[in-house]
C-alpha cells in the first residue's frame, strides 16, 4: 500500500490565512456561532439500534421503486430499512475497462502545477477573466488604471457559481450568469495598505462584488466560448444595485433601516457563493459570509450570525454608515438571503427571497414535486450549522408566455421552510471519531425535516414569522437541528430525485466543548469532508421524513477513515474538501473542491451514483495555485469551471504575485471562467 498523501495546510479548512481573511472574515479563528444545546445527531443515536430491530420485527413491507428511488408501505418502517439506498433497480449495466459513461477519461493526476491541467485529449480557454468589458461603453481592463466607474461595466472578481442557459434564435449562443463572491484588495491594488484603503479602492471593490451576465458566443469546431460585449442582456449587479426584498418578512422592522423605512428595498448583494438555475429560467444566488463586512456587531443574533464587534477588514464603515451597525443596527439584516434573478430581462430587479430564510447561504438549488411546487434544498456554511429545504406552496407554470413568467417569479414567495434532524441507526458507542465504518457496514440513518415557518405561521415556539425569517439558525436551534460539517453546495439529482450534500470539513468536531464524532459526521478534527446522499420517503420531495447515507467520506484513498460508497478505493483519485456539485446527463455527480489538503491543488471530480461502477471517482482538472475550483457546469460536450482566487497564498500582493494564471510573467492574476471540450468534438466522457 502506497503512503498517505502529505497534508498541504496546517490552517484551518485548508486554506490560506489570505484567503480566510478576505473570503470569510477568519471565520475558523472566531468563536463558532452555535452554541446551543440541541441534540448532536451522536445524542439520539444510542436507542437507534433497539428502535431499529423492533420496527423489523413488527412491520411489514412492502417496496416499490421507480426511478431509482424507493416508496414503502407498512406503518412504523422508516425507508432506510424498507430499501437501500445503494445502486438502481432494475437490471444493472455491465461494467466496462475504461470507466462509467460519461466518466471515460484518464484521470488528471494529483499536482501543483500553476495551471489549468485537464486530462490528455482536452482542451480549454479562458472564458472570461476579471475585468474584462461587458457593457456598453466600459473600457478594456488596465490594473493600473481601474476605477469604480469602469469596473461597474466589467465582469466581476473572484466568480463563484456559474449558470448557462439557452438562448433562443441566437445560434451558438448562451447566456452565462456568475457570481462574485468577494474581493483580494491586495491582489487587485499595487501598494494596497490594509490599514488605510482609499475611497476608490473601497468604490471599486464594491463594483467587483455581485453578478455578471454575459452573453457567451461559440466557436465553431471546437468547444471555446467568448463573451459576446455589449449584447443587450448583458449586465452587471454590484453592492450598490437595488434589490427588491420579497415573502413573508418583506416590510418587517427588523429589515428597516433609516435609508429605507419600507424594509423593502435593499442596495447591494454581497458574498454570492453558489447558487441553482431554476425550471422556469431564473438563476438563484446564496449570499453567503455577509457578516464580515459589518462592523461594531452587539447583539446576541449579531453574534449567532458571526458578525465581530470592532472594525472590518475592509474597512467600508468608513465609507458608508450602513456597514457600522452602531449606526444602522438592521443594515445586517437585509444580506444573507436568496436572490433571484431573470437573466432574460436586463430591466427587471432582483429579488431577496425572505421565506427560504436567512443564513450563510452557499447554494439553493430547486426540484419539482409530482404536482409542480419547486423544492430548494440549501446548506449554512458554518461549522455545526443546518441543512434546511423550502417547499412552494404553488406549481409552476410551464411556457414561456409573459402571464406564466409573471407567475413565476411568485413561487419562492408562499411555502414552507423546514430544517433538517439526522439520526443514525448504528450505536453510538461504534463512532470514535477515527471515521471507521460501523458494524453494519454503512453511516446511514433516517430523518426528518422540521417545519419553521410557513407565511406568517410561526412553527417554532417563542418566536414570531419575522423572527424565525431573519434569524433562521436561531430557530434551528431551538427545535433541535442537526450540527452538520459545513453543509455547502445540496444538489438533487434529475434522474433519481436523491439529494446530495457537499459536507466541506470542520477541524473542530471533537474538540473540547464541542460536539464529537457521529453517523453522519464519523471524523473528529475533520480536514477532509464528506457527502451525504438523501432520499425523500416515498420520493416525495414535499414530504417531512427521508433516507439519507454518507455517499462518500472523502480523504486519500489509502487512508482507512476514507469511503467511496463501496468502490475499491485503489481504482479512485485521491479527493479533500467537497464544495459545489452538479450533474451530467449521465447521472454522474461532479465536485469541485476548496481547500484540498492531500498535496495537490483543488480540482473537480466526477463520480458515478449508479450502477455497478457507483463511488467510481476520477479527477478531471487541477485548478492554479492559490485558487478554488467553483462553479462547475457540466454540458454535453463542454465543462465549464470557475478559477477562483488564483494567487491567493500567505506573503502574495501584487508587486510579489505567487501566481502567473492566466496571462503569464508580469501580468496580475485575475480570476476567470475557463471551457473544456474534447479536441476532438466528441461528448464529455463518452
Amino acid at each position: 500500500m502506497r503512503n498517505l498523501l502529505p497534508l498541504i495546510s496546517s490552517h484551518p479548512g485548508g486554506r490560506s490565512a489570505l484567503t480566510c481573511r478576505y473570503r470569510c472574515g477568519d471565520a475558523c479563528f472566531h468563536e463558532v456561532p452555535n452554541t446551543s444545546d440541541n441534540e448532536y445527531a451522536g445524542d439520539i443515536i444510542a436507542g437507534a439500534l433497539s428502535r431499529r430491530s423492533m420496527m423489523r420485527a413488527a412491520a411489514v413491507v412492502t417496496v416499490a421503486a421507480a426511478a431509482g428511488t424507493a416508496a414503502l408501505t407498512g406503518p412504523g418502517t422508516s425507508q432506510a430499512e424498507a430499501a437501500p439506498l445503494a445502486g438502481h433497480p432494475g437490471k444493472k449495466p455491465k461494467p466496462t475497462p475504461s470507466g462509467a459513461r460519461g466518466l471515460r477519461f484518464t484521470p488528471v493526476a494529483p499536482n501543483k502545477d500553476d495551471k489549468v491541467t485537464v486530462p490528455d485529449g482536452y482542451g480549454q480557454n479562458v472564458v472570461i477573466r476579471w475585468g474584462e468589458p461587458i457593457l456598453r461603453g466600459a473600457p478594456a481592463f488596465d490594473a493600473d488604471k481601474q476605477s469604480a466607474k469602469a469596473q461597474a461595466g466589467q465582469f466581476g472578481y473572484n466568480n463563484d457559481f456559474l449558470s448557462l442557459l439557452p438562448l433562443r434564435g441566437e445560434h451558438g449562443r448562451q447566456v452565462l450568469v456568475a457570481n462574485h463572491e468577494y474581493t483580494d484588495e491586495i491582489l487587485m491594488f499595487r501598494g494596497y495598505d490594509p490599514a488605510n484603503p482609499t475611497r476608490e479602492q473601497v468604490e471599486i471593490a464594491w463594483a467587483a462584488h455581485g453578478l455578471s451576465v454575459v452573453v457567451v458566443q461559440e466557436e465553431n469546431r471546437t468547444g471555446k466560448l467568448g463573451p459576446v460585449n455589449r449584447h443587450p442582456l448583458n449586465r452587471r449587479l454590484t453592492a450598490t444595485s437595488e434589490f427588491q426584498v420579497t415573502g413573508p418578512a418583506a416590510g418587517s422592522p427588523l429589515l428597516r433601516t433609516s435609508a429605507d423605512r419600507t424594509g423593502r428595498k435593499v442596495l447591494g448583494t454581497l458574498n454570492n457563493c453558489a447558487g441553482g438555475t431554476t425550471p422556469w429560467g431564473t438563476t438563484l444566488h446564496g449570499e453567503e459570509n455577509f457578516n464580515q463586512y459589518f462592523a461594531n456587531g452587539s447583539s446576541v443574533t449579531d453574534k449567532r450570525y458571526g458578525i465581530g464587534t470592532a472594525a472590518t477588514e475592509r474597512k467600508w464603515e468608513r465609507f458608508d454608515k450602513r456597514f457600522d451597525l452602531a449606526q444602522e443596527p438592521n443594515e445586517a439584516h437585509r444580506f444573507g438571503w436568496v436572490v433571484e434573478l431573470d437573466p432574460y430581462d436586463p430591466e427587471s430587479t432582483p429579488r431577496k427571497r425572505t421565506a427560504l430564510g436567512r443564513f450563510k447561504h452557499e447554494a439553493a438549488e430547486p426540484r419539482l414535486t409530482a404536482d409542480g411546487r419547486p423544492v430548494v434544498y440549501m446548506g449554512d456554511d458554518e461549522r455545526f450549522d443546518y441543512l434546511y429545504k423550502f417547499v412552494s406552496s404553488k406549481q409552476m407554470k410551464k411556457g414561456n408566455s409573459r402571464a406564466a413568467r409573471e407567475h413565476n417569479l411568485t413561487l419562492l414567495d408562499e411555502g414552507t421552510l423546514y430544517v433538517a434532524k439526522l439520526t443514525g441507526d448504528s450505536p453510538a458507542e461504534e463512532f470514535d471519531g477515527s471515521g471507521k465504518l460501523p458494524s453494519d457496514g454503512e453511516f446511514d440513518g433516517s430523518g426528518v425535516w422540521i417545519p419553521l415557518a410557513t407565511g406568517t405561521t410561526s412553527h417554532v415556539p417563542g418566536m414570531t414569522a419575522d423572527e424565525v425569517y431573519v434569524f433562521t439558525r436561531l430557530a434551528g436551534d431551538k427545535v433541535g437541528a442537526t450540527k452538520m460539517d459545513r453543509p455547502e453546495d445540496v444538489e438533487p439529482s434529475p434522474r433519481t430525485g436523491r439529494v446530495y450534500v457537499a459536507l466541506t470539513n470542520n477541524t473542530d468536531r471533537g474538540k473540547a466543548g464541542k460536539p464529537g464524532a457521529d453517523e453522519a459526521n464519523p471524523r473528529n478534527a475533520n480536514k477532509h469532508g464528506q457527502i451525504l446522499e438523501l432520499a425523500e420517503n416515498w420520493d416525495d420531495a414535499a414530504g417531512d421524513g427521508f433516507a439519507w447515507r454518507l455517499f462518500l467520506v472523502a480523504g486519500d484513498p489509502n487512508d482507512p477513515a476514507t469511503y467511496f460508497a463501496g468502490f475499491p478505493k485503489e481504482k479512485v483519485s485521491p479527493i479533500s474538501c467537497p464544495d459545489n456539485v452538479a450533474f451530467d446527463d449521465h447521472g454522474n455527480l461532479w465536485i469541485s473542491t476548496d481547500g484540498a489538503q492531500l498535496g495537490s491543488h483543488d480540482g473537480l471530480f466526477g463520480v458515478a451514483t449508479q450502477g455497478e461502477r457507483r463511488g467510481e471517482l476520477k479527477q478531471f482538472l487541477t485548478v492554479p495555485s492559490g485558487a478554488e475550483t467553483c462553479g462547475p457546469v457540466i454540458q454535453d460536450r463542454r465543462v465549464l469551471v470557475a478559477v477562483q482566487h488564483p494567487g491567493e497564498i500567505d506573503g502574495a500582493s501584487v508587486e510579489k504575485p505567487a501566481s502567473t494564471w492566466p496571462d503569464g510573467p508580469g501580468k496580475i492574476v485575475r480570476p476567470s471562467v475557463v471551457a473544456v471540450w474534447r479536441k476532438d468534438g466528441s461528448d464529455i466522457g463518452v
